[in-house]
């Protein structure tokens, strides 16, 4: 499990690996372009309810992952969780339920001419 260390909390938000992957390419994205957002999860083990972050550029972020690889990420699931971290809710991550998620988002197999002329999504790594 990964660890997220936010602000001057010294308990960290701890979530699968390749979730924090996920979390941490669109958060690296918008901060670099001075966007704040908020991060909501739930479903955390030892959690009940919901836990919500303001992420700006001026709060320190500290990502600690157990694999010493970065990460093998779905192009189409990192592109659906940023385009949700634009809207006005933010970026709302369910620990139990994001891997099916993610599995959704998959480009199913393609047969006709015209959709195989289209590119095939890649996965991303996250550095």
């Amino acid at each position: 499990m990964a660890k997220l260390y936010y602000g001057s909390d010294t308990a960290p938000v701890t979530l699968p690996d390749r979730l924090l992957g996920y979390i941490k390419v669109i958060t690296a994205t918008k901060l670099r372009r001075g966007e704040s957002f908020t991060l909501t999860w739930s479903g955390a083990e030892g959690d009940t309810g919901r836990s919500t972050i303001w992420l700006q550029p001026s709060i320190p972020l500290r990502f600690v992952f157990d694999s010493a690889e970065p990460e093998q990420l779905n192009g189409d699931y990192l592109r659906a969780l940023a385009d949700q971290s634009n809207s006005a809710t933010g970026l709302n991550v369910d620990v139990r339920t994001w891997e099916t998620a993610e599995e959704a988002v998959r480009t199913p197999a393609r047969t006709t001419a015209s959709a195989a002329s289209r590119p095939s999504t890649r996965p991303v790594r996250a550095a």
